[in-house]
Formats: structure tokens, C-alpha cells, sequence
């Protein structure tokens, strides 16, 4: 098994969950916001710890099955960053930045599961 660091899905999705957990605490200090934020940190944490019990997973199917909720858990956390945006919790760039990652994080989740799908 590769380790986080030669593993592209692996690192991006820690990453993320490490910006998603500063975006949390900027919302609770600056914007007063525990709600939504608290929605944010869930989802967009969950992403790596499902990548990382995936790669961990004992057969095929607990694979694509893990990848499958890290990549449900993204959908929501792109939900969550727009609807931060639209409402001006927080700024177009502080949302571009986010959603971009998020959006890379969802598209290379999707050619995993592709992947493992027509490897079965």
C-alpha cells in the first residue's frame, strides 16, 4: 500500500480536510457561525477518513464502497462552500479557491470508483 505521501488521493483529501477544519474556525470566530460551518467540518473531513479506510479496506467491494461515500461526502461539501459563497459568509475568492479543490477531489473520486468498478 502506498504511503499518504505517493498517494495523490490520499494527500489532496487530508489537505483539504485541513483547510475545510481553518474554514470552520474562521467561521465560528469571525462570522459567529457554528451551523453551517459545523455542516462544512463534518462533510468535508469526512472525505479523507473515507479515502483512508478505503485504502485500507479488505476486498475490492469495501474499496469502491468507501470511495463511493468519500465521494458522496465531497458533493455535500461542494454544496456547503457555494451555499457559504451565495449567502457572503464567505468571499468569491476564499469559495473559488475551496471549490476548486473540492471539485478536483470529486472528479479524481469519480475515476477511482470508474476505475475499481470495471476492475470487478
Amino acid at each position: 500500500m502506498k504511503s499518504k505521501e505517493e498517494n495523490i488521493i490520499a494527500t489532496k483529501s487530508y489537505d483539504f480536510a485541513v483547510r475545510c477544519v481553518k474554514l470552520y474556525k474562521y467561521l465560528c470566530v469571525e462570522k459567529h457561525d457554528y451551523t453551517i460551518g459545523k455542516q462544512l467540518l463534518r462533510c468535508g473531513t469526512s472525505i479523507g477518513a473515507n479515502v483512508k479506510e478505503a485504502l485500507r479496506g479488505y476486498s475490492k467491494a469495501d474499496f469502491t464502497a468507501k470511495m463511493s461515500i468519500s465521494l458522496k461526502e465531497a458533493s455535500e461539501t461542494e454544496f456547503w462552500l457555494e451555499l457559504l459563497r451565495d449567502t457572503e459568509y464567505i468571499t468569491e475568492s476564499q469559495a473559488e479557491s475551496m471549490l476548486a479543490d473540492c471539485v478536483e477531489i470529486i472528479k479524481l473520486l469519480m475515476a477511482i470508483i470508474k476505475t475499481a468498478q470495471n476492475n470487478n
